[in-house]
């Protein structure tokens, strides 16, 4: 098949405009209970839509370019522990379906498994084509493949192994995208996929939906080089911004490496979980806090769920307590000197996450923005 147009080809895409800034921003939505952070520390955040809501509208009026929701799926009581760990979460194509009727500018990923239930390349053309009209062009997808052996039997499915799972979501994409482009009916005989006629009408309003992957391993690295207009990607370290600035550079220069390989270019995103207090001293302190009241219980049943992915694996249990890939804590100054330095490390965008959403995006936006405006990040 040959090469699809994609956003970056239509200067005035949202995704194009996005990426006029020095670095991008994005929020990592909690839309499920507990956060990213299994800690029984008293907070405002919740998993609920209306909360989600509110975040993602002052998101946008603070002129964040994009919100981001996650996918899991969990049995009953969720990872578990007192807190019962995500036992509670929302689905994020649909939320994410019904922020774009809410919203005007930001960017809105979806997480999808592709490769769970009966899910098919028709099917998702036709529902990503339809939320790319409803959304003006702001929808886009984050494909995963699936990583952990319980959630592919929850659909009573045998594990796929995990670079055959990347090998399955190339046909599968592959095939989308020539849905999504295709002027007349599609005929395609596939390893995998099968389709007669197929036909996908709206089409998309810039060549397709902007498209993520959430990777570190080389096949999925190799994928999302093929692919993707923005790797999600993890410190190959621990979550302290030290061990994370030492081994930045070189990971980000092999995803950057396998995209131009391929004659293309993407961005690389990274998820820090902000704590940010009038001093280093203060913020500090609350961090110490959060990990104090953090749930073990629900760091040994995420253990339950074991996984084949390769983010977090330099990372310590405690830090999961805090959550985030990488930490950035401090005063306002300290977090954005770290943020420079992770964008002189090679990260293009940021994913934000916080322990206690709502107040802290506020002192964000309050605090941090102006800094990063000062130092040329953001305009």
């Amino acid at each position: 098949m040959s090469r699809q147009p994609s956003p970056l080809d239509f200067p005035e895409s949202p995704l194009s405009r996005a990426f006029e800034q020095p670095l991008f921003l994005g929020l990592f939505l909690p839309v499920q209970s507990g956060g990213w952070s299994p800690s029984a520390l008293p907070r405002s955040t919740t998993w609920t839509f209306d909360y989600n809501r509110q975040l993602t509208l002052r998101a946008e009026a603070l002129g964040f370019d994009l919100v981001f929701a996650l996918a899991e799926w969990l049995g009953k009581g969720g990872y578990g522990g007192d807190i019962r760990y995500h036992d509670e979460s929302l689905d994020a194509f649909i939320t994410q379906a019904a922020l774009a009727s809410v919203t005007e500018r930001i960017l809105l990923i979806s997480t999808l498994h592709v490769l769970y239930g009966p899910w098919h390349p028709l099917h998702l053309a036709k529902f990503g084509a339809t939320l790319d009209h409803i959304s003006k062009g702001r929808w886009g997808l984050n494909l995963v493949t699936g990583h952990r052996h319980r959630e592919h039997r929850r659909f009573g499915q045998a594990p796929i192994e995990h670079d055959q799972r990347y090998r399955q979501a190339d046909e599968f994409i592959r095939v989308v995208q020539a849905l999504w482009h295709s002027p007349d009916n599609l005929d395609f005989s596939g390893d995998h996929y099968k389709l007669e006629e197929a036909y996908v009408s709206v089409k998309p309003s810039f060549g397709r939906p902007v498209l993520v992957n959430a990777t570190g391993s080389p096949a999925g690295i190799d994928f999302a080089a093929r692919h993707s207009d923005i790797v999600f990607t993890t410190s190959p370290g621990s979550a302290e911004i030290e061990n994370a600035l030492e081994k930045l550079p070189e990971h980000l220069q092999r995803i950057k490496h396998a995209a131009h390989g391929y004659g293309r270019q993407v961005r690389t995103l990274i998820n820090p979980l902000v704590i940010c207090r009038d001093s280093d001293a203060e913020a500090w302190e609350v961090h110490a806090a959060i990990t104090a009241a953090g749930d073990p219980g629900a760091l040994e049943g995420h253990a339950r769920e074991a996984s084949d992915a390769h983010a977090w694996r330099g990372h310590q249990p405690a830090e999961r307590y805090v959550g985030g890939n990488i930490q950035l804590v401090g005063s306002p100054e300290t977090v954005v000197r770290d943020i420079i330095r992770l964008k002189e490390a090679g990260i293009d965008g940021l994913q934000l996450s916080f322990f206690d959403f709502a107040p802290d995006l506020e002192q964000f936006g309050k605090r941090v923005l102006p800094l990063l405006r000062q130092a040329g990040l953001r305009r």
